[in-house]
C-alpha cells in the first residue's frame, strides 16, 4: 500500500494510476508478452523490499549500470518507493570510470551485469559498497532472485519535494562528470506539465526504443506514460525493421533524430506505419530541418522538437495544439518555466541576439553533487541556471538553439557559430550531415574546419567547390579553412555528435 498525506514522493502519483488501471497493459514486448499495471506495481513493491533487505535507507544511492529491461524500470521505481536515490549510468562506461562514480556517489548498492563482477567487485570493496547485485538484459540476476522472495506489500516512504529522487552524471565533455541532483519536485513537475502539454489521453500507446540511463528515455518517456496509464511497446533498442512492424499500433513515439533518419532510409516506410500516430517527438540532439520536412512529406506528420537537459528535464517545446512547429526551433518555454537569453556576464539580451539560454522553474535541479563551488558558478543570484547553450529568442518567445557555448569558435578575433555554417553545408548535394569545430591555428588562434558525413564521397562536390559555394553565402571569416569527408560522425548513445572527438582527431590540422 502507499502512504497518504503530504508526501511529495513521485511514486505516490504513479501508484494511484497503477491501482486505478491495474488490469491494463503496462508493457508489451516485441515478442508479444504483456505485463499489467497491477502486476508491475507488485513487482516494484518486491524490488523495494529487496533494496530494504540489502540495507538501503532513504537518501541512499542505488547505482545501476545495466542493460534496458522492465526489471531495470522496476528498480528505478523501487528506489523512488523506498525513498532511495536512483543513479543510472551509461552502459558504455569502463571499470576505471566506474571507480570514479562509485567513489563520488558512495552508493549503498551497485547493480551490474554478471560479466562485470570480476572487475567491479574489488572496486566496490575498496569504496565500502554495501552490496553488489546483478541484473541481466533478460531480467534475471541476483537482484531479481532476491526480489522474487520478497512480499509484494510495501509502504511507500514519504518524501519532501526537495528530497533527491535521482543522481544523474553529466557527460563530462569538459573535465570530470558532475552528478546532477534531481528532486521529486523536479521529476513530478516536469512529468505533469508534459502530460498536459503534449495532450496525453486515455488509450495512448507509446513506442519506447530509447535507452533508459538518460533523461529522455527514463523520465520524459516513462514518467509521462505512467501518469497516463499508457501501454508501452517495449523495445530493447532501436531497430528500423522492428519499429516499422510495431509502429502501426502506437499513437506516440519519442526518439532521437537518428531514429527518424533511419526510418526515412527505409523505402517502405510511410503513412501506413504511422496511421495511428498522433504525436512524434524528437530530442536529445538537434533535428535537421531537412529531416523534419522529409518526414512530413513521407508520413503527413510533423515531428515535434523540444529541448531539455540533464539538469532541468524538459525546458521548451514546439506546440502540440496551438501554433506552428517550426523546423530548426525548439519552441517555447513550457508552462511554469521561465527562460531568457543573456551574455556570459549575465546581461539579459533582447530578442534576436545570440547569447546563452538561462532557465528557472520547478524543473531545475538542486545543484551538483558534493560540488557547491560548481553549483554557485552555474546559477545566477536570482536563481536562473546557466545552460551553456547558445540560443536566440524571437520576439514571441520562440527559442532556437545555435550551439553549445563551448563550441563557439573564436578565429582571428571573430566569433563563429558552428550551426550557421552547418546549416549551409547540410543543404549541399550529397551531404547527410555536417559538424563544424575549431582547432588550434598558429595565426588565428582557432581555425574553422568542417567534417561532412556522406553516403558516398563521389556524391559530394570537391573541397574547393564547396568553399566557393559557401563563400557566396557566408562572410569570409566564417568559412572553413579545411573540409573533410567521412562516412559518419562520432556520436554518443543518444545520437549527439561528439565534437570533442572531432577536435581531438583533427587537432593537428594546422600545427603539424
Amino acid at each position: 500500500m502507499t502512504t497518504t498525506g503530504a508526501s511529495a514522493n513521485l511514486y505516490e502519483d504513479f501508484a494511484r494510476v497503477f491501482a486505478k488501471h491495474a488490469g491494463q497493459t503496462a508493457f508489451r514486448t516485441a515478442d508479444g508478452q504483456r505485463l499489467s499495471y497491477g502486476d508491475f506495481a507488485r513487482q516494484v513493491a518486491r524490488m523495494a523490499n529487496a533494496l530494504v533487505s540489502l540495507g538501503v535507507k532513504p537518501g541512499d544511492r542505488v547505482m545501476a549500470q545495466i542493460e534496458k529491461s522492465i526489471e531495470n524500470v522496476a528498480l528505478y521505481l523501487a528506489c523512488l518507493k523506498a525513498g532511495a536515490v536512483f543513479n543510472p549510468l551509461n552502459t558504455a562506461y569502463t571499470a576505471a570510470e566506474l571507480d570514479y562514480f562509485i567513489g563520488d556517489a558512495e552508493p549503498a548498492v551497485v547493480v551490474i551485469p554478471s560479466d562485470k563482477l570480476a572487475k567491479l567487485e574489488p572496486i566496490a570493496k575498496k569504496h565500502k559498497v554495501g552490496a553488489v547485485m546483478t541484473l541481466e538484459a533478460d531480467g534475471s540476476g541476483t537482484l531479481s532472485d532476491l526480489a522474487k522472495r520478497q512480499s509484494d506489500a510495501h509502504e511507500t516512504v514519504a518524501r519532501a519535494d526537495k528530497d533527491l529522487a535521482a543522481l544523474l552524471y553529466t557527460s563530462g565533455t569538459t573535465g570530470r562528470s558532475k552528478g546532477a541532483m534531481i528532486t521529486h519536485e523536479n521529476l513530478s513537475s516536469n512529468a505533469h506539465v508534459l502530460h498536459a502539454y503534449w495532450g496525453m489521453v486515455p488509450g495512448d500507446v507509446l513506442l519506447h526504443a530509447l535507452p533508459i540511463f538518460h533523461v529522455h528515455g527514463l523520465f520524459v518517456a516513462l514518467n509521462t506514460a505512467f501518469l497516463n496509464a499508457s501501454e508501452i511497446i517495449w523495445l530493447s533498442k532501436f531497430d528500423a525493421t522492428t519499429v516499422m512492424k510495431l509502429l502501426p499500433d502506437a499513437t506516440v513515439m519519442m526518439g532521437v533524430p537518428t531514429f527518424y533518419t533511419r526510418l526515412l532510409g527505409e523505402t517502405s516506410f510511410g503513412r501506413e506505419q504511422c496511421r495511428k500516430l498522433r504525436l512524434v517527438i524528437s530530442g536529445s540532439a538537434p533535428l535537421l530541418a531537412e529531416t523534419h520536412v522529409a518526414f512530413k512529406e513521407r508520413t503527413g506528420l510533423e515531428i515535434l522538437e523540444r529541448y531539455g537537459m540533464t539538469e532541468a528535464g524538459m525546458i521548451t517545446s514546439n506546440p502540440y495544439r496551438d501554433g506552428a512547429r517550426l523546423a530548426g526551433t525548439v519552441g517555447y518555454a513550457l508552462p511554469g518555466i521561465s527562460v531568457r537569453i543573456a551574455t556570459k556576464e549575465g546581461q539579459v539580451l533582447p530578442a534576436g541576439e545570440v547569447g546563452v539560454l538561462e532557465v528557472k522553474g520547478p524543473n531545475v535541479f538542486s545543484g551538483y553533487w558534493r560540488n557547491p563551488e560548481k553549483t554557485r558558478e552555474e546559477f545566477r543570484d536570482d536563481g536562473y541556471f546557466i545552460t551553456g547553450d547558445l540560443s536566440v529568442m524571437a520576439p514571441d518567445g520562440r527559442v532556437t538553439i545555435v550551439g553549445r557555448a563551448k563550441d563557439l569558435i573564436i578565429t582571428g578575433g571573430f566569433n563563429v557559430y558552428p550551426k550557421e555554417i552547418e546549416d549551409e553545408l547540410n543543404q549541399m548535394p550529397g551531404v547527410v550531415e555536417s559538424a563544424v569545430v575549431g582547432v588550434p591555428h598558429p595565426d588565428f588562434g582557432e581555425g574553422v574546419i568542417a567534417v561532412l558525413a556522406v553516403a558516398k564521397p563521389s556524391d559530394v562536390a570537391s573541397e574547393a567547390d564547396l568553399l566557393k559555394q559557401l563563400g557566396e553565402r557566408l562572410a569570409k571569416f566564417k568559412l572553413p579553412k579545411r573540409i573533410f569527408v567521412s562516412t559518419e560522425l562520432p556520436r554518443n548513445a543518444m545520437g549527439k555528435v561528439q565534437k570533442v572527438e572531432l577536435r581531438n582527431q583533427y587537432a593537428k590540422t594546422f600545427t603539424s
